[in-house]
């Protein structure tokens, strides 16, 4: 299995991948006004036998009171069915943060299972005093620091890109 970042030749794979994951085209429309929409935005595929078989996307998220502090939100990310618990989604996460902090993000978030995500390092966002635009349960927002300490002190609402409202 190889992890690379997208290339505009693998966009209808990727939209392929995330509409046979997800019930609805959504996730799949989602990605593509991310594209050209959000900036920057991460983009890793995961390959195998020359097919695009999963697919991870960060965009840029902002925290109320600090306009400067870099944050990017996970999601997207979707494996074909019939490659999933194999650890694609896993090696495209951990690719993806590793990416994000090189970028010289200061945190992630995600709105995900709490049974998967912490594996990575998320905890649920409140520990920080952080919370999401969205009404869902405390445990499924999550948030983890990509530089050590840069949440220390900082507390507020996460917004998304408006293109989520859609989802």
């Amino acid at each position: 299995m190889l992890i690379r970042i997208e290339i505009e030749d693998d966009r209808e794979a990727v939209f392929a991948v995330n509409a046979s994951a997800f019930e609805t085209p959504a996730e799949a429309n989602l990605v593509v006004t991310l594209r050209e929409e959000a900036e920057p935005v991460i983009s890793l595929v995961a390959e195998m036998d020359g097919e695009i078989v999963g697919h991870i996307l960060f965009s840029p998220v902002s925290l109320s009171g600090y306009p400067d502090l870099k944050l990017m939100g996970l999601g997207p990310m979707a494996v074909v069915r019939e490659h999933q618990r194999k650890g694609i989604g896993s090696a495209l996460v951990s690719s993806g943060l590793e990416m994000c902090r090189k970028h010289g993000f200061a945190a992630a978030v995600v709105l995900g299972h709490p049974e998967y995500y912490p594996r990575f390092g998320f905890s649920p966002s409140t520990r920080f005093g952080i919370d999401s635009e969205y009404k869902v349960p405390e445990e499924v927002f999550m948030a983890m620091e990509l530089q050590a300490g840069s949440l220390n002190g900082k507390t507020g609402r996460v917004k998304y890109h408006t293109a989520f409202n859609d989802v």
